[in-house]
């Protein structure tokens, strides 16, 4: 797999408009326009309760999860990417499972995420790491276009 590295993005990191500009960059090419935060992803990650955590292999960015934490009851994963020639090699679930363990270091009771039923790749992964399908949100990435809200409980200590 070569050295990789799951850092999470600081806001006063000196590399922060780099990172950024490279994970633009994937949200372009793998998201259509109408799903892409590319023209807002700086303000996004300002915002208080959000986070993101990227793999960096060999110097550049592979792949990226973005997440938020509105309450300590909920949390929701925004976005996770993986450019084309960095796929199958787990970094989709690196990146997924360091999301899950930062929500639950903040004690959210629920992550919930929407999936495209036409993805099964992310269908498989999601339930690997226990995500369950709550429901079909028709017209949910555009109005032929649905969603499957998953969601996954923290376990009660």
């Amino acid at each position: 797999m070569g050295s990789e590295v799951i850092v999470e993005l600081q806001r006063n990191a000196s590399d922060w408009a780099n990172v950024v500009g490279e994970i633009v960059k994937i949200e372009r090419k793998i998201f259509p326009k109408h799903e892409s935060l590319a023209r807002s992803f700086d303000e996004e990650l300002r915002k208080k309760n959000s986070g993101l955590l990227y793999i960096e292999q060999n110097g550049e960015v592979a792949g990226y999860v973005m997440y938020s934490w509105p309450s300590s009851l909920c949390a929701s994963i925004t976005k996770l990417a993986v450019k084309e020639n960095h796929r199958r090699q787990g970094h989709g679930e690196a990146l997924l499972t360091a999301a899950i363990e930062k929500c639950k270091k903040r004690r959210v009771q629920r992550i919930s995420l929407h999936v495209d039923p036409s993805r099964p790749a992310a269908m498989t992964l999601y339930k690997k790491l226990g995500f369950q399908v709550d429901s079909l949100v028709e017209g949910y990435y555009s109005v032929d276009r649905n969603a499957y809200r998953m969601y996954l409980d923290s376990e009660s200590d």
